[in-house]
């Protein structure tokens, strides 16, 4: 049984910066994408970022690009997620999930963390 728990969340001005984790436990996610959604009350869960199993592949959101960064290790089956410049905005709580598939819907994922809540203050 794969388990995702995220960690790093927090409140913080705007223009901040914030880094979350997510450490796998279980058994080594050999050749999962790893990725970040995010969701607020009452909208869908939306795609923020994810990163190919190698590390050398990544893809984000037009609202996060430029602005949050992620990465990952895989002998510590852990990623981050670098977040800066941080808008009202981003405020949601944020899920860690891994998948066989690139994806950016929910639905492409396989297993979820737990979900950490971010709070930028305007």
């Amino acid at each position: 049984q794969v388990q995702l728990v995220e960690s790093g969340g927090g409140l913080v001005q705007a223009g901040g910066s914030l880094r979350l984790s997510c450490a796998a436990s279980g058994r080594t996610l050999s050749g999962y994408f790893r990725g970040w959604l995010r969701q607020i009350p009452g909208k869908e869960r939306e795609f923020v970022a994810l990163i190919g199993w190698s590390g050398g592949s990544t893809f984000y959101a037009d609202s996060v690009k430029g602005r949050f960064t992620l990465s990952r290790d895989k002998a510590k089956n852990t990623v981050w997620l670098q977040m800066n410049s941080l808008k009202f905005e981003d405020t949601a709580l944020y899920y860690c999930a891994a998948g066989l598939r690139f994806g950016v819907r929910p639905s492409e994922y396989n297993y979820w963390g737990q979900g950490t809540q971010v709070t930028v203050s305007s």
